[in-house]
């Protein structure tokens, strides 16, 4: 993919599909070093699963948003709200796309929406390894508040950071 232009916008039904693929490509270039593949595997299909994803577009506590490019998905992002929380799920950019203002640009509409819902606070976790991910997350704005790791199920677990940052 080139440096043009992109543009983001709220997902729509016909973007669940492409969605699950690129989760599938990111995954595969970030978490093999931080996690197993049966991890991986399983995480992508129930996090993923086209039911899944429908479900909380009917869903007004969760937003979703996709970045396009040459007509490609380069980007997604979703979050939930919860109180006076809004927790940003995930925040994806293609490997070729990454460092293009992106993420920025989805972060951004994370950030109007969850002020729209009332939210205070705006959180994440992020894998304690993903180095990559931290810096640019504390670029964004957001600092780690705590170290936890979470039973997932399965004998998996996820050695988390969390990170916050007040809206």
């Amino acid at each position: 993919m080139s440096d043009a232009q992109f543009h983001v916008r709220q997902l729509n039904t016909e973007d669940i599909a492409p969605v699950s693929a690129l989760a599938r490509v990111v995954w595969q270039a970030t978490y093999p070093a931080l996690i197993s593949q049966a991890q991986i595997d399983t995480m992508l299909s129930d996090r993923y699963a086209p039911t899944h994803i429908r479900s909380q577009l009917d869903d007004p506590a969760h937003g979703w948003w996709v970045a396009q490019q040459n007509q490609a998905l380069a980007g997604f992002a979703h979050a939930t709200m919860n109180g006076a929380d809004c927790k940003l799920d995930k925040l994806y950019v293609h490997p070729h796309t990454q460092r293009q203002g992106i993420g920025n640009t989805l972060l951004h509409a994370v950030r109007q929406w969850a002020r729209q819902q009332q939210a205070r606070r705006l959180w994440l976790q992020v894998n304690r390894g993903n180095t990559q991910a931290i810096t640019a997350y504390r670029n964004y704005g957001f600092r780690i508040v705590e170290s936890r790791v979470f039973d997932i199920g399965n004998g998996f677990v996820m050695d988390d950071y969390l990170m916050e940052q007040r809206l």
